[in-house]
């Protein structure tokens, strides 16, 4: 049976969870954030996890975007297969629903329609929107605004299949010293890997949407998600890249089918706020 889901209730529900995720933190992430000032082993480190967190609560508020970089909106719709949309065009409803949120929310307007020309849209869209169509009748949003001191730090490697599980533990090791203080740590990193060139650039993207203390149901993957995290936290960059043992937060990582001539990995770094919220049309 289909089932009918007018466009103007995917703007309406864009525009709140717009506002709601750049002023209040993902409960995963506050999980994640309370855990780290209360085991960062370095004075300094310790002060700064507590100042942030203090800057969250004030942002809750008081209503003050979490982020004064309140992001490009990145939008997965995961669309069921017996949904009709009705009522409009759903592109132009979510970027509907972005305009709303960011105007009404007076959050920061930080898009520029041409790369080049850069001139900024003055309303943050259009969104960058990814769709996939998958069994049901429902329509589950995930909205992750992504500012772009973190996302200025991500890399794609096109390895070899001979450099194996050693290449990428060495490009997602080389990308967070690289990133250094950056990207604002602590941080989650979202790693991709398989698929082509730019599959696994958007499975590191998707990859920092997943709740953080989670892991992969693979076996090898999820020890690998286990080791990296260990290693980044060796590295000494540290809460605000000022020392410490707490550079990262987690490490998800998702794999993907790809060519026997390849292994491409991607590395998305995502700064301590990490916005990300869910919501389901049914």
């Amino acid at each position: 049976m289909i089932k009918p889901i007018h466009v103007d209730t995917l703007t309406q529900t864009i525009k709140e969870m717009c506002i709601k995720v750049n002023h209040y933190l993902s409960e995963d992430m506050t999980a994640a954030m309370k855990q780290a000032a209360e085991t960062e082993k370095f004075p300094l480190g310790k002060q700064i996890l507590n100042q942030l967190q203090e800057n969250l609560a004030i942002a809750g508020e008081e209503m003050i975007p979490i982020c004064q970089d309140t992001g490009m909106a990145v939008i997965f719709l995961e669309v069921g297969q017996d949904v009709h949309f009705e009522g409009g065009n759903v592109e132009e409803a979510v970027n509907e629903g972005v305009r709303q949120g960011y105007e009404e929310g007076f959050l920061r307007k930080s898009v520029v329609g041409d790369p080049i020309i850069r001139e900024n849209t003055r309303d943050n869209t259009p969104a960058v929107i990814h769709y996939s169509i998958v069994p049901g009748d429902c329509v589950k949003i995930t909205v992750a605004p992504k500012g772009f001191g973190s996302e200025n730090m991500s890399r794609v490697f096109m390895l070899k299949p001979a450099d194996g599980i050693e290449g990428v533990k060495r490009a997602i090791l080389q990308s967070v010293k690289d990133a250094g203080p950056n990207a604002c740590p602590p941080i989650v990193v979202g790693v991709g890997i398989g698929g082509t060139f730019e599959k696994c650039a958007l499975l590191s993207k998707k990859a920092l949407t997943r709740e953080v203390g989670s892991h992969s149901s693979i076996p090898y993957v999820r020890e690998l998600e286990e080791e990296m995290l260990s290693e980044i936290n060796t590295l000494g960059i540290g809460p605000g890249g000022l020392g410490g043992s707490t550079t990262a937060l987690a490490v998800n990582i998702e794999t993907y089918a790809t060519h026997i001539a390849g292994l491409p990995v991607a590395v998305n770094i995502c700064c301590h706020v990490n916005r990300h919220i869910v919501r389901t049309l049914s």
